[in-house]
């Protein structure tokens, strides 16, 4: 895998004020949103049936998903600004202010492609709110051609999927709309990164690929419009290196192992259905790559003070 050294400062002169905006000035008129589009893969995703792509909450009484507890952080973000997705309408409101797009298993070109659905229907304004979260599953798709691909073949092509990715974030943009997107997760410090490290000899699997996660994540960071104004930079991947290495500090008991049982993976995976250790509340991870309702809670929690200080 090349050396990132020469792409440090750059990435630093490049993001420092997505990352940074918001935090020592104060805003006249505050941004409030009118609606939430969200975009990306399975973490952003909230199926019609109220299901997620995590450990999902059951009614008490009747045993239903119950789709407003353990929420995914666009839902959060969402109902920050006192909007919300038909798929978890339990207001029965006659109109709903926030609309998915995210998919399970989309990559970057699949959000492309979502991105221009909404372009076909009736564009990006400036009081829309936007959520981007992508690159897992390019990631793991890359990962699967080790051997026959170089580290670096595939690290130089995860990094042109970032910037891809950034490529269709800036036409959202420059078209108005207001942009929270992530950083990827870092994929290295998933339960499948642990197995794969511990079942593999030729090289540090789990090393690996943390590498295609920065990749990624470098590709998407240096080709963003540096502008607060229009994108709002939140650093997943950070977060979940920080909760990994230190999980006690972020009131969790396990970091490397999946909370729900192999029979019942998500969105079939409830409350009910989990190792018999784990709560929806102590471990990290959902399943081998998703994550838990506490990880999706500190993702929204970063998303929430973004949007809120950026000069939006």
């Amino acid at each position: 895998m090349k050396s990132l050294k020469r792409h440090l400062a750059s990435l630093l002169g490049a993001t420092v004020l997505l990352a940074a905006c918001g935090g020592g000035s104060s805003q006249i008129d505050p941004f409030v949103p009118t609606r939430l589009l969200a975009f990306g893969d399975e973490t952003s995703a909230l199926r019609s049936d109220g299901s997620k792509y995590t450990i999902n909450a059951t009614d008490t009484t009747t045993g239903a998903i119950a789709c407003t507890s353990n929420p995914i952080w666009v839902q959060t973000l969402a109902s920050y600004y006192g909007l919300v997705f038909k798929q978890c309408n339990t207001s029965n409101l006659a109109a709903t202010t926030a609309v998915m797009y995210a998919t399970s298993g989309a990559k970057v070109a699949d959000v492309a492609t979502q991105v221009d659905q909404q372009f076909a229907l009736d564009g990006f304004n400036g009081k829309d709110l936007v959520t981007v979260l992508a690159g897992a599953n390019d990631i793991l798709e890359l990962y699967a051609s080790y051997g026959a691909q170089s580290e670096e073949v595939l690290g130089d092509e995860a990094e042109a999927r970032g910037a891809a990715l950034a490529a269709t974030i800036n036409t959202i943009a420059n078209a108005g709309g207001k942009v929270i997107v992530s950083t990827t997760q870092d994929m290295g410090v998933t339960p499948f990164a642990v197995t794969e490290k511990n079942s593999h000899a030729d090289v540090d699997r789990a090393k690996l690929l943390s590498e295609l996660s920065t990749r990624f994540n470098l590709g998407l960071r240096l080709n963003l419009v540096n502008d607060g104004h229009k994108i709002g930079l939140i650093l997943t991947d950070e977060l979940l290196q920080n909760v990994a290495k230190y999980p006690s500090y972020y009131s969790l008991s396990n970091s490397t192992e999946a909370a729900c049982l192999d029979a019942y993976q998500p969105p079939l995976c409830t409350d009910k259905t989990l190792v018999s250790a784990a709560t929806s509340s102590s471990y990290m991870w959902a399943n081998s790559t998703l994550l838990g309702p506490s990880v999706q809670a500190r993702i929204a929690s970063l998303a929430q003070t973004r949007a809120s200080n950026n000069p939006f």
